[in-house]
């Protein structure tokens, strides 16, 4: 049997003004990624040969972020908004090899399933010439009603044109669609324009098809799946339900939040069997967590691998780069970046590494810092295993630490340290006997004398 070719034409031409923002309505992001780039992950998920994106006034950076998320992607530019099935001919050259099979999606539809686009192909493949995706709603004002009659979908009434009884319909049109893409373009510019916008609407193309005697069938959804984002209330709440999803499946697969609606996840957050999650923890794009780590409260982790039984926090911050060996420690207040903490070393509390490598076990002490930036250049830092660096030290960069080195307490250290030796470098004390003493006895004086003037 033949494999059936298919292309995914994704519009992303809207303005989206009730966003009020001068971003791209799609690159607004859900779960850290642009809704534009969720759908994407579907297509590819759904193993559809090819997408292309549809753009219109102002897709430069839509563009943009094609050109470095997926430069597989092709990008067609809508001249004018005139309506969607205009903007789905703004992409004939992307349909003139006709794929059998065409979906048309929209941008800023995130949630849409690889599940769900699989089974329009297969409508598709069974003979369907047009697939329209519907939803149930108990309040479809607003929406297109899908008129079915023996499971042949007849037309998709607007609500400004829908008689009494068509208005009481509750499966409501989603927008999404597909097509056999024989011919496709040809019937596209059989739609007319003679509605009151004036505009050329894809939905047409239940009646052309419905004239010309093919089959056109409605296929119902959940409507969480095919929620559509216009406006900044609504992608808060299609967050919340991202978060929400992304957070049963966490705890589904063997996760522990002990506050789980504190708890922020991103779309590529790696949780290992029997980590636990405290409350208020922030995990930004590109973060992994082996099994049984412990993540306390009030941590903030952005592109940080942490392994199995490392614990983390309260109040710590993980940067990009950072990537926690097997059983380390990072404590409160203590702010880690492009730095690689061995197995079983300790980073307790009130301390920066940045740039640099710590060995296994190595111990860093209350407000140590790796100075690594001269203001021009980013320097790395090289503490051996087993180390123990004291408290308050600071060690400036480029600089090594051996195995087994001691760093004495407020120390600065500017120059390799050996294996196994002891550095000390701070000014040496001195003591005065009887200073302190003799010192409040000046200051009394002088608050008497204040007092009698």
């Amino acid at each position: 049997m033949a494999k059936h070719t298919s292309l995914a034409v994704i519009l992303a031409a809207g303005e989206g003004k009730r966003m009020r923002s001068d971003r791209a309505k799609v690159l607004h992001e859900i779960g850290g990624r642009p809704m534009l780039g969720h759908v994407l992950s579907s297509v590819a998920a759904a193993r559809i040969d090819r997408a292309a994106v549809v753009v219109g006034v102002g897709g430069d950076t839509v563009a943009d972020y094609l050109r470095d998320s997926a430069p597989e992607v092709a990008v067609y530019r809508q001249k004018g908004q005139h309506g969607t099935a205009h903007a789905v001919l703004a992409a004939r050259r992307a349909l003139a090899d006709e794929p059998d099979h065409v979906l048309v999606l929209y941008g800023d539809t995130p949630f849409v399933t690889p599940a769900t686009l699989r089974r329009v192909r297969q409508r598709l493949a069974r003979g369907a010439d047009v697939v329209v995706l519907g939803f149930r709603s108990d309040d479809p004002t607003g929406y297109g009603r899908l008129l079915v009659e023996k499971g042949r979908l007849l037309a998709i009434r607007e609500q400004a044109d829908a008689s009494a009884d068509e208005l009481d319909v509750d499966l409501c049109n989603a927008g999404i669609m597909g097509f056999a893409g024989a011919g496709l373009v040809r019937r596209l510019k059989r739609i007319g324009n003679g509605n009151a916008k004036g505009e050329f609407y894809l939905t047409d193309m239940v009646e052309v098809v419905n004239r010309a005697g093919g089959r056109v069938v409605a296929m119902e959804v959940a409507a969480a799946e095919v929620l559509g984002i216009n406006a900044r209330v609504e992608l808060a709440a299609a967050e919340a339900a991202f978060q929400a999803r992304a957070r049963r499946e966490a705890m589904a697969a063997g996760v522990t939040m002990i506050a789980p609606e504190t708890v922020w996840l991103t779309h590529d957050t790696k949780l290992g069997r029997d980590v636990v999650i405290e409350p208020n923890v922030f995990f930004g794009p590109g973060v992994t967590v082996g099994a049984g780590a412990t993540i306390l409260a009030n941590s903030h982790i952005v592109g940080a691998t942490i392994a199995e039984n490392a614990r983390i926090g309260p109040f710590a911050r993980l940067r990009p780069g950072a990537r926690i060996g097997e059983g380390a420690r990072v404590g409160n207040f203590v702010e880690v970046k492009n730095a690689e903490l061995g197995k079983g070393a300790k980073v307790n509390h009130l301390t920066y590494i940045g740039d640099a490598s710590i060995g296994a076990a190595a111990n860093i002490g209350a407000g140590t810092i790796t100075c690594n930036y001269d203001g021009f250049t980013k320097h790395r830092t090289e503490i051996g295993d087993g180390a123990f660096i004291g408290s308050n030290s600071s060690l400036i960069a480029p600089v090594t630490v051996g195995d087994g080195a001691y760093i004495g307490s407020g120390s600065v250290i500017s120059r390799n340290v050996e294996d196994d030796a002891l550095a000390v470098g701070r000014a040496r004390q001195i003591d005065r006997p009887g200073w302190a003493a003799g010192f409040r006895r000046r200051h009394a004086g002088n608050r008497k004398a204040t007092k009698k003037r």
